[in-house]
């Protein structure tokens, strides 16, 4: 692909340019790493003017618009935006560059890949949208849990929504066999029957995702066609950080609710 000759105004959406270059970038990367990065370097002006100022301009537009249903996810979209470029100093794979560009809001008092929060990626065939919390360090994934056992019925309300499962699938929850060390598997109200909540509490990641042609992210309205999605899914978001930031509040406090332990289990729930 030859060198943009000169950069074009950003704008929220991708243009024919940038997937050309962004499946191209998939092909090389997938040969020989040297090669990868000797054509990456000769073409990063395109990068830059076709890929990454378009993703920026997304973000900010998606983001203005978080300020109304998502405030405490609004931050500059230079922290929204992912690398580019994998850490391969531990991995066997070696392939310099990911195969998608990618976008995440976390909540504002969370690290960027904790907690709850919003997610798309434009790779080469497809367009992924989601939002959840899909890989919560220890302690939260024990702070969801805990409050889903007390909130199941109204988390499942909010999965439920008819708006909400006509434009989202949930997640594949990467569950447990059985239920987490410390948590009920028994209804204490109907012994013998299993916890209302026991799908929900052996799950290891809570969420909605969405996937869209790749054509998706080339119509000028592609910003609008997140914020949809992404508005839908923050009651969802939003839940799942309630018990997070309850836990950062509260470090020393310790769990009360019976039914979080059976008869000989200890108090404090060991989660993976």
């Amino acid at each position: 692909m030859p060198k943009s000759q000169k950069a074009s105004p950003a704008v929220p959406y991708l243009r024919k340019e940038g997937l050309a270059f962004l499946r191209s970038m998939v092909r090389y990367n997938n040969q020989d790493p040297v090669a990868a990065r000797e054509w990456f370097q000769s073409n990063k002006p395109t990068y830059e003017a076709e890929l990454k100022e378009p993703m920026l301009a997304i973000i900010r537009r998606v983001t203005d618009a978080m300020t109304d249903f998502a405030p405490d996810h609004v931050r500059p979209a230079e922290k929204s935006f992912f690398r580019i470029y994998r850490d391969t100093r531990f991995s066997n794979d070696k392939r310099p560059y990911k195969d998608h560009i990618a976008a995440w809001w976390s909540h504002t008092a969370l690290e960027k890949t904790s907690g709850a929060g919003f997610y798309f990626h434009i790779a080469p065939k497809e367009v992924t949208i989601a939002a959840g919390a899909y890989m919560p360090e220890k302690e939260q994934l024990a702070a969801i849990r805990h409050w889903l056992v007390d909130n199941h019925e109204s988390f499942r309300a909010l999965l439920t929504k008819p708006a909400l499962r006509k434009a989202f699938r949930e997640f594949e929850a990467n569950a447990l066999s059985r239920p987490p060390k410390g948590f009920p598997a028994e209804d204490p109200a109907h012994p013998g029957q299993p916890h209302p909540a026991l799908d929900l509490v052996r799950c290891r990641q809570w969420g909605i995702a969405a996937t869209l042609p790749v054509e998706a992210a080339l119509d000028p309205k592609f910003a609008d066609v997140l914020i949809r999605h992404f508005r839908l899914a923050a009651p969802i978001v939003a839940a799942l950080n309630t018990p997070i930031a309850a836990s950062l509040e509260e470090p020393a406090k310790p769990r009360q609710s019976s039914l979080f332990t059976l008869p000989g289990t200890p108090k404090v729930a060991k989660t993976r």
